[in-house]
């Protein structure tokens, strides 16, 4: 995934995200609002309800006021006389009722129904359009259904509206008896209700809609949908086929109109706000993917040098072999290391070395072709990938310019600094076609090449493998015999100079092998220090060394000192340390160093050698004669002894060249106060003349090899061990 799909991803998400949360807080408050304006809205409909209620109740009421109000004045007294005669009753009727009754129809009928009196539309009215009346309603006096009339109102006068086809009739009936009456005289034929009728007008409407404020009250056919926006208005045959409908005040919709630019306002900063934010956001996305670019470039390159790293160099190897099948073509991969790189670290500081870091990188990319490819994989180490290697020699030409740009000086702050570089190859698909086979055949390579002398190339042979997983398996067994204890010490004694007593002795490691046998030092050592062992056997020899050797009071006791070991940081706390925990005597013990000890690294070497003399611990420079500055450091350190290399006796005669160094050396070690042992001392001869020229100490076969401890007892229980040995 690319960086900006990765960051449109991220910005799509979170614009997502912020999309829902600002659609949730406005769903959130207008459903909020919405609920306010919908129970508003809803009271007011109740309400409405109710006033209609109200309103058709206080008509009845009115009505019912008015018949009592005209029985109180004696005005119904003349109608409810029975005893009038017909033609007398019904003019009195039709004065009452034309005169204060406002009906379309008026009647004074009996319980049964029967008609004393009647009026339709000032017209007498006679017993069959009463008769059209009950159709209309049958719970009437003289109906079929119950006397009783159900409508609206309670007591002796109620109402109800009936549709009759055409429009809606408002029906009263005033029960005109008093309790009792109606108990005592069920089957009367005395007057007993006034029953009218009228035909339901919109002007009525209107104006009981404007005086109890319920809006466009009217009858309508079409049945309203919402409950509480409708009253039934029955037909003669039950069913509902007309209705009092109303439209309500909606005072939740006043208020949103009201509210209106405060929710335009409340939107538009929602709005601003979430334009504020996304741009915000494409903002931080931007730089979010300019970091990932960089992160990503990062990841994939080497900050100092600028080259590709480790895992881009991985990723291109593994695509360029995935790619040898389909052109046919062969691959190198070739693994650098500079040499002696540490020493201008070391001797010029960090920065310097930085910067002949940057200065290779540049050299070895102006020398690739087109599609190779070079990285840095770490510390001095780099690593070169050829393609399209058409020549059979193009990895071995490549290597050769490499070595010739590498070998050039590099001018680091001022100074000129020549370095070079080992150069290990191997081949695709010849050797291999997997990454990690490839890369470990060419470290095995690189390897050979500096066991051969290092500023070379070499190219990796299978006998090489061979050879390493050799090594591995010694270093295996080795480790192994460190950590159980299975390394065995044995030790030459330093004789003093007449050959009549041993003065010290030096430890010398093997290791019984259980396959190979007793193994010598110079066939382990090697790997030992190629494979990070030394500094853990050096400790075991030394600690087991004074664990023995304290049981031979009064003889030195010389231990040899690796360079990768003097090196460490720690080397001098772990020579106390062990000389703490064995109770050796620190005066007792001699540490042999060689030249490569403190050529490398004088002012560090100084101080420890300066600290381990402080504690008592002795000092001798070993192989002397051998390097090309031992007397510049016999003069700048401080050193105890020296010990003449054996490659000066093996071949010497009294008066040849051999014997005149040996001389030099003897009386210069004398003259700077210190002393002087020869090693492989083989002869009498030998003997007699180191003797001569004043060696102190001598050390060779013709007094004893390497043995173990137990002979050093019995060597050491003999007053005169070696006169034999020296008389012949």
């Amino acid at each position: 995934m690319t960086d900006t799909e990765s960051s449109a991803r991220m910005l799509t998400r979170t614009l997502a995200t912020l999309a829902c949360a600002f659609a949730l807080v406005l769903a959130a408050v207008l459903g909020v609002m919405f609920a306010m304006v919908s129970n508003a809205n809803q009271l007011e409909m109740v309400r409405q309800r109710e006033r209609v209620e109200a309103a058709l109740a206080t008509q009845v009421h009115l009505r019912r006021l008015r018949f009592e109000n005209l029985q109180a004045a004696g005005v119904l007294a003349p109608v409810l006389n029975s005893v009038l005669p017909n033609a007398t009753l019904q003019w009195a009727f039709a004065q009452l009722a034309n005169r204060f009754l406002d009906f379309d129809g008026t009647y004074l009928v009996t319980a049964s129904g029967r008609v004393l009196a009647g009026v339709e539309r000032r017209q007498a009215g006679t017993q069959a359009d009463y008769g059209a009346l009950l159709r209309l309603r049958p719970d009437l006096p003289g109906g079929d259904a119950p006397t009783q009339m159900h409508g609206i109102g309670n007591g002796p006068v109620r109402a109800t509206l009936t549709y009759d086809g055409t429009g809606t009739v408002g029906i009263i009936s005033a029960d005109l008896r008093s309790p009792g009456a109606a108990a005592e005289e069920p089957g009367s034929e005395a007057a007993a209700f006034i029953v009218g009728h009228r035909k339901v007008m919109q002007a009525q409407l209107d104006e009981l809609g404007f005086r109890y404020r319920v809006p466009r009250l009217e009858i309508v056919t079409e049945r309203p949908a919402h409950p509480l926006l409708r009253r039934d208005i029955p037909s003669p045959d039950g069913s509902v086929r007309a209705w009092l409908s109303w439209t309500p005040e909606r005072p939740g919709d006043a208020m949103i109109s009201q509210f209106a630019w405060a929710l335009g306002a409340v939107t538009a900063l929602f709005i601003a706000l979430f334009a504020y934010v996304l741009h915000r956001l494409r903002s931080a996305a931007q730089q979010i993917a300019s970091r990932e670019s960089q992160i990503q470039r990062l990841a994939g390159q080497d900050e100092l040098s600028g080259l590709p790293n480790r895992r881009t160099f991985d990723l291109r190897l593994d695509q360029e072999l995935a790619q040898l099948g389909r052109n046919k073509s062969a691959l190198a991969v070739l693994m650098l290391d500079l040499d002696r790189f540490k020493a201008v670290n070391d001797t010029y500081g960090h920065n310097a070395g930085d910067e002949l870091i940057r200065q290779v990188a540049k050299r070895l990319t102006t020398i690739l072709r087109v599609g190779d490819t070079v990285a840095r994989l770490g510390g001095d180490e780099f690593g070169i990938i050829q393609t399209h290697m058409d020549a059979p020699n193009a990895s071995a030409t490549l290597g050769q310019r490499i070595l010739d740009a590498l070998t050039s000086p590099f001018e680091i702050g001022g100074v000129a600094v020549t370095i070079g570089c080992s150069i290990g190859i191997a081949h695709a698909p010849q050797d291999g076609a997997d990454r990690s086979v490839l890369l470990r055949l060419a470290d095995t390579a690189l390897y050979q090449a500096k066991n051969e002398g290092r500023n070379r190339y070499s190219f990796f042979e299978p006998q090489m493998n061979r050879a390493l997983q050799l090594k591995r398996t010694v270093e295996e067994d080795l480790r192994n015999a460190i950590a159980r204890d299975q390394l065995l010490l044995h030790y030459q004694p330093q004789v003093s100079i007449d050959g009549s007593s041993i003065i010290g002795v030096e430890a010398l490691v093997r290791w019984p092998h259980p396959e190979h046998g007793l193994i010598p030092p110079s066939e382990f050592i090697g790997i030992a220090e190629e494979r990070g062992l030394i500094v853990p056997l050096s400790e075991w020899v030394l600690r087991r060394a004074c664990e023995q050797a304290r049981q031979w009071p009064g003889i030195k006791l010389a231990v040899n000192v690796s360079p990768i070991q003097f090196r460490h940081k720690d080397f001098v706390a772990s020579v106390i340390r062990i000389l703490e925990e064995t109770g050796f005597d620190p005066d007792r013990l001699e540490l042999e160093l060689t030249e490569g000890v403190v050529v490398e690294d004088a002012d560090a070497a100084e101080a420890a050698m300066m600290d381990l003399r402080a504690h008592g611990v002795s000092l001798a420079l070993d192989d002397f004669g051998t390097g090309y500055s031992s007397l510049i450091y016999l003069r700048r350190f401080a050193f105890d002894k020296i010990k003449i290399d054996r490659s000066f006796l093996e071949y010497m005669e009294a008066t040849g060249e051999s014997a005149i160094l040996v001389h030099s050396v003897v009386h210069l070690g004398r003259a700077l106060g210190l002393r002087v042992c020869a090693e492989g001392v083989e002869t009498a001869e030998q003997h007699r003349f180191l003797q001569a020229i004043g060696c102190h100490e001598l050390q060779g076969f013709l007094f004893s090899k390497g043995v173990l401890p137990e002979e050093i007892d019995r060597l050491l229980a003999l007053d005169r061990p070696f006169e034999q040995a020296l008389a012949a």
